[in-house]
């Protein structure tokens, strides 16, 4: 019989039942990605992570990310969510004292985190995988409002126009007018391919307005390919928002502090912190960070 641990978190939340729930399961080295896709499916979370030993050992550890359908080379609560959790198990001392940088072996590349507590709080960052990068513009506007159940007119706002980016998983992004407009949306899945392609993991759809105004952006994603119809919250699409931030504001060199809402609309409040760092008008560096909190663990028998 097979015994592992895993521990229930929510990341980008500072309390429970808040923010994006996530399983993390410990010691996985002897599990098949077939029996990691069970345990995702078995959990029925947007992600299930699984922590084993890395294969440079210098490096913390290695993570395989899956959701109740696929396994992903990339994501960003599971990355913050497993960095929160080792560092805590491994190093509560020094988080209490200093920021500790972490490096997690993923299939879409290395991944730079760094955790810290304040306040008995945790939070993580990460640096993606792949530098932020622009794809290309989407045009069809009568596709994008099909399939996402809203006019046409509501698509769009100061030079912003629907896009696509990655930082290591791909996304479409579709600014709206309003925060009314997001709340309004009402998504046909048999449409999305037609409208953002087959490439796209899921659909960033993203207002000005929000309902903290000192926040920056409230959004919404839809990810029905991965197996989940709405994701509270998406560290990997917030990654690759810095590009469109960058493309659409052009913001001036220096350090730039985003933060995005989401999860609204579900009864999941979120808060994704994203940095961006400008030089000679260039992104140089994007950061994705948000707090973590332990909500429960247990034992695996199978």
């Amino acid at each position: 019989m097979t015994r592992l641990a895993y521990h229930l978190l929510d990341v980008f939340a500072e309390k429970p039942f808040a923010g994006n729930p996530l399983a993390v399961v410990s010691d996985a080295d002897g599990l098949t990605p077939a029996q990691m896709q069970a345990v995702a499916r078995e959990f029925n979370l947007s992600e299930t992570a699984f922590v084993l030993a890395p294969r440079d050992p210098v490096h913390t550890a290695a993570l395989r990310i899956f959701t109740p359908a696929t396994e992903l080379p990339f994501a960003g609560h599971p990355t913050i969510g497993a960095a929160c959790l080792i560092a805590s198990l491994r190093a509560p001392d020094v988080i209490g004292r200093q920021p500790l940088q972490i490096l997690v072996e993923e299939q879409a590349g290395d991944v730079v985190c760094e955790v810290s507590r304040f306040k008995n709080v945790l939070r993580g960052s990460f640096v993606p995988p792949r530098p932020p990068a622009l794809g290309g513009i989407l045009s069809d506007r009568a596709a994008i409002a099909a399939a996402l159940g809203m006019g046409e007119i509501e698509i769009g706002f100061d030079a912003h126009e629907p896009a696509t980016a990655s930082a290591g998983l791909p996304f479409a992004f579709v600014p709206v007018r309003s925060l009314s407009a997001l709340d309004r949306l009402a998504p046909d899945f048999s449409r999305f391919v037609a409208a953002f392609g087959r490439e796209s993991a899921g659909v960033f759809v993203y207002a000005r307005e929000t309902s903290d105004p000192a926040h920056h952006v409230q959004a919404r994603v839809f990810v029905p390919g991965l197996g989940l119809r709405e994701d509270p919250a998406t560290g990997s699409a917030a990654a690759a928002f810095a590009a469109v931030a960058v493309h659409f504001e052009q913001p001036e060199d220096g350090e730039h502090e985003i933060v995005i809402e989401q999860g609204f609309a579900i009864r999941r409040p979120s808060h994704i912190g994203l940095i961006l760092r400008i030089v000679d008008g260039a992104l140089v560096e994007t950061r994705v960070g948000g707090a973590c909190v332990k909500l429960g663990e247990g034992v695996l028998n199978f």
